[in-house]
C-alpha cells in the first residue's frame, strides 16, 4: 500500500460530517509531524450543534525553511457532507473494489489532503517553507473555518507567498482542468407583504402573489452579461417560492421567494443586491441579500504555468485554465496571496458511493510535490 493510499484510508475512516472536529485532525497531525511540521489546532464557534455557530476545528501546520525563503501553502478541508443512505458499503469504512477507493470524502477532499501530506516527503526541507491551511468547515456555513484561519495567520505573522487548494477540479481524467478563479455568489430572499382576506371579497384584501410573480418574471428576464475573457456569463436562478397557504379560500398575507446569482467580474455582490432590491421595491416587495463570495481571478502567469507544467509532466495532459463551477474557500484565501485550485476528478463528489481511482492518488501526490518544489525555487507570480 502506498503512503498516499494509506493516508486517504485513514482520513476517510475518521467520520467528519461538517463541522469536523477531533479524530480526523488527529489523523492528519500524525501524518505531518514526522516531516517536521509544527501543528497548531484551534476551535472557533460556541453555539449548539446543528447551528451556524457550532464549534469548528481548524489546523495550521508549518515546516519552516531557511530564513527569508519562500512560503508555499497547501489548503483544503477535512469536513464532508452527510453520506445519505443506500451506500454499497459503510461510507466511513474505506473500501477498495476493483480500481476504486470508496468512502465519503474520497474525492471531496480527503484524498487530496492525503496526497499533500505524502508530497511533502519529496520536498527538501531546505527548499523553503511549507504550510497546511486546513479547516473543518467548508461544506457548511464556512463562518468559523478558513476565515478564522486567515485571522489566526495574520495574528501570528504567517503569510504564504502562493497557495494551492486541493478541490476536485478535474472532469474526465486527472489533470484536464485547474481553477484560476471563481465566480461570485449571492443569495437574495424576496418578500412581498399583502393583506389577508376571503377570496370572495378581493376588494377587502391585497394579494401579494401576483406582485411576487411579476417581480420574479422581471428578474428571470434579466440578461446580466454575456461573459468575459475568463468567466462565463452570470446567471440568476429562482431557487424557492413560498406562500404557505393551506386554505383554498383565503388570500394570503405574504409571499416569499429566493434567488441565487453566480456572477463574474463585471459585477459585485453589492451592485447586484442593489439592482435586485430596486426591482423588488418596484413591485412592492423587499430584498435581503447574503453575499457568499466575490469573483476573483489569479492572472495567468508564472504560478499557473508552474501548476500546469507539473500536471503535464505527470499525466501528459495540459490542463484547461478555468473559472467554472461553484465557490470554494479560495474565495477567502485570495485575500492572502495568489491562489490556484487543482485536484481529483469530481464526478462522484457528494454522491452515494463516492470514489477515487486508486492509481490517481500517487500521481496527485507527485504533482503536488513538483508544484511545491518549483514554487519554492523562486518563481514570481
Amino acid at each position: 500500500m502506498s503512503e498516499t493510499l494509506d493516508h486517504a484510508k485513514r482520513l476517510i475512516a475518521a467520520p467528519s460530517v461538517t463541522p469536523a472536529t477531533g479524530g480526523v485532525f488527529d489523523a492528519l497531525e500524525t501524518m505531518l509531524e514526522p516531516h517536521g511540521f509544527e501543528i497548531h489546532r484551534f476551535t472557533r464557534g460556541e453555539g449548539e450543534t446543528g447551528t451556524d455557530e457550532a464549534p469548528v476545528e481548524n489546523l495550521f501546520a508549518i515546516r519552516r525553511g531557511p530564513e527569508g525563503s519562500r512560503h508555499f501553502a497547501f489548503a483544503g478541508h477535512l469536513d464532508v457532507v452527510p453520506p445519505g443512505d443506500n451506500w454499497t458499503s459503510d461510507p466511513f469504512e474505506p473500501a477498495i473494489r476493483g480500481e476504486l477507493l470508496y468512502g465519503r470524502g474520497a474525492v471531496d477532499m480527503k484524498s487530496a489532503i492525503a496526497a499533500m501530506a505524502a508530497a511533502v516527503a519529496d520536498v527538501p526541507r531546505d527548499a523553503g517553507t511549507i504550510s497546511f491551511i486546513v479547516t473543518g468547515d467548508e461544506e457548511g456555513p464556512a463562518l468559523h473555518g478558513t476565515r478564522a484561519l486567515i485571522d489566526w495567520m495574520e495574528e501570528h505573522g504567517e503569510k504564504p507567498d502562493l497557495c494551492l487548494v486541493g478541490e476536485p477540479t478535474s472532469v474526465d481524467r486527472l489533470g484536464d482542468m485547474m481553477k484560476i478563479g471563481r465566480r461570485g455568489s449571492v443569495n437574495i430572499w424576496l418578500t412581498v407583504e399583502g393583506q389577508q382576506g376571503h377570496v370572495a371579497y378581493p376588494h377587502l384584501a391585497d394579494n401579494p402573489i401576483p406582485k411576487l410573480v411579476a417581480m420574479l418574471a422581471e428578474l428571470d428576464a434579466l440578461t446580466l452579461d454575456t461573459g468575459t475573457e475568463w468567466f462565463q456569463a452570470s446567471n440568476l436562478e429562482i431557487t424557492d417560492i413560498e406562500v404557505g397557504n393551506r386554505a383554498h379560500n383565503v388570500i394570503p398575507a405574504q409571499a416569499k421567494a429566493r434567488i441565487s446569482i453566480r456572477f463574474n467580474d463585471l459585477h459585485s455582490g453589492a451592485s447586484l443586491s442593489e439592482r435586485v432590491g430596486a426591482i423588488a421595491e418596484k413591485h412592492g416587495g423587499s430584498a435581503l441579500p447574503i453575499i457568499s463570495g466575490e469573483p476573483f481571478l489569479t492572472q495567468p502567469g508564472a504560478f499557473s504555468n508552474a501548476v500546469a507544467a507539473a500536471i503535464e509532466a505527470e499525466t501528459g495532459v495540459r490542463p484547461e485554465q478555468s473559472t467554472s463551477g461553484g465557490t470554494s474557500d479560495a474565495r477567502f484565501l485570495r485575500s492572502v496571496c495568489p491562489v490556484i485550485e487543482f485536484g481529483l476528478c469530481n464526478a462522484t463528489m457528494h454522491k452515494r458511493d463516492e470514489a477515487v481511482a486508486v492509481a490517481d492518488l500517487d500521481v496527485l501526490a507527485r504533482i503536488y510535490a513538483r508544484i511545491a518544489r518549483t514554487v519554492l525555487s523562486g518563481i514570481e507570480q
